[in-house]
């Protein structure tokens, strides 16, 4: 057989001169009464998943398939051509007398990249590939842009992220990706469907913005004349609702923090967030520890997950520590022998840069984000944060200064963070006045007052449990990459220059 044929997409070949070629050929086709762009529809009665999987009943039987021809092996009278569809890579078997001399000479001039229709029979080389023998083919729609040459491929970072549909044309691994993310988006739906739990839909556009640390954007409503921002988190609408007396509600829904861009960060990202009435932080670690076992094994069939070299176990029950045995077991600092004076003087002889508005709590925090974070590689529950840096969050009945909060860490990174919600109008009011003293000492992230939610409150809210997950940081480790952007189709990218 023939090496592939494939000189169109060498890298010596200016791509503008290959343009120009295959725009010549399209206003030939044109000319000659068959614009491929007036097509408007295909005969497409299966998949390449389709004919691999169901060969035992397909064989020799006619189908129908579409999709973008990839590669062609020329051996004269006869071809073999590679057809890519969203599933997968079929081989196509074209010969002269089967098709017509008219017909296999148009095929002929088709180029790599092209959109084909072939209507043939299912059959297996010899050797044992299985292939469509094509009794007809038809160009659907013409590619004036030549692909990466198959070798080298796209491999650049930046050209892939910005042209992602070019990205998911030539590596199958990416298109594999953004399957599998839309297998885990409905594993979730599937696993709280199954509890009870409502999806529902908040407002992206809001007067004020809360529920999170972070700087918001900015935007203007003409008609109203008034400023609003884009949402920083799902969970003070939520939590109405929950007043409401709907009692089990989640959203899968983007938000927008105007922050840096990392691995772990974009400014638009994928937020899940689950409210459940009559529980407390406790439900929501069961719930939470369920829901991403669920989805590992829908999305992989296993819970022993592989990621960037590591094996992160979904099986065992997930570890439990509080915030402060996290610090004394990774820094050996007990906090519960420190005053504030000791812990501040502590602090800054490690290193950590203490602020002025700075309480106990923080001081804590920091101790934990320093010599903890990057410990928990196993799925690991941090319990009991202390009330400075948790303005949401139900106090502990019995210590004050902690709150009934959670964040689940993986492989060193935060996945999930949840509260026993705070229910108390009057504690909720003081807290929003604690965190606008601290925007107005210069904390750009600080929360700042929602009256109405303040007021919702008032109605009375039950004791309640909520949870958030970075959906995209979840999705990250079910399909094994290592930033965020690869789990992105379209990630937020500065203007080309």
């Amino acid at each position: 057989m023939a090496e592939e044929q494939n000189t169109q997409n060498t890298p010596q070949a200016d791509s503008n001169e290959q343009r120009e070629i295959r725009l010549a050929k399209l206003r030939g086709l044109q000319e000659d009464g068959q614009n491929p762009f007036h097509i408007t529809t295909a005969n497409h009665l299966c998949g390449t998943k389709d004919i691999v999987g169901r060969f035992d009943e397909l064989e020799n039987t006619d189908v129908a398939i579409c999709g973008r021809l990839m590669s062609r092996r020329d051996m004269g009278k006869a071809n073999f051509i590679d057809l890519r569809d969203r599933d997968g890579k079929i081989q196509i078997y074209v010969k002269r007398d089967e098709i017509g001399d008219d017909a296999f000479d148009a095929f002929k001039r088709w180029d790599i990249g092209d959109l084909i229709e072939v209507e043939g029979f299912v059959f297996r080389t010899r050797r044992g590939e299985i292939s469509v023998h094509a009794k007809a083919l038809r160009l659907l729609s013409k590619s004036l842009m030549p692909l990466p040459e198959k070798f080298h491929g796209l491999t650049d970072t930046d050209t892939r992220y910005r042209r992602r549909y070019l990205d998911l044309i030539v590596n199958p691994d990416v298109r594999e990706t953004f399957i599998r993310r839309t297998k885990i988006l409905r594993a979730i739906r599937e696993y709280l469907d199954g509890r009870d739990f409502l999806e529902v839909e908040t407002p992206i556009l809001t007067p004020n913005y809360g529920g999170a640390a972070a700087r918001p954007f900015l935007t203007h409503h003409n008609a109203l004349d008034m400023d609003l921002h884009l949402r920083i988190s799902l969970e003070l609408y939520l939590k109405r609702l929950i007043v409401g007396g709907l009692e089990r509600v989640y959203e899968i829904g983007r938000v927008f923090r105007n922050e840096g861009l990392s691995v772990r960060h974009n400014p638009e990202f994928t937020l899940l967030e689950i409210y459940q009435a009559y529980t407390d932080y406790n439900g929501m670690m069961k719930l939470c520890e369920g829901l991403f076992r669920h989805t590992a094994m829908c999305a992989l069939g296993t819970l022993q997950v592989p990621y960037c070299g590591l094996t992160i176990d979904f099986e065992s029950p997930f570890e439990r520590l509080t915030m402060r045995d996290a610090v004394k077991k990774y820094a050996d600092v007990d906090f519960d022998t420190l005053d504030f004076k000791a812990a501040k003087a502590l602090a800054k002889k490690r290193g950590l840069e203490v602020l002025p508005r700075h309480g106990m709590g923080d001081i804590l925090n920091l101790f934990f984000e320093e010599y903890c974070e990057d410990k928990l590689v196993q799925p690991t529950f941090i319990l009991d944060h202390p009330v400075e840096i948790s303005p949401l969050a139900k106090r502990k009945p019995q210590e004050p200064d902690y709150t009934e909060r959670f964040e689940l860490f993986i492989c060193g990174r935060e996945m999930a963070n949840a509260f026993s919600e705070l229910n108390d109008p009057i504690d909720q009011r003081s807290r929003f006045e604690a965190q606008e003293a601290l925007f107005a000492a210069g904390d750009e992230e600080a929360n700042h007052t929602d009256e109405d939610f303040l007021l919702a409150l008032e109605y009375g809210m039950p004791p309640t449990g909520g949870i958030g997950i970075g959906v995209d940081r979840l999705v990250m480790l079910l399909t094994d990459s290592a930033a965020i952007r690869d789990v992105l189709l379209f990630p937020t990218m500065k203007n080309a220059t």
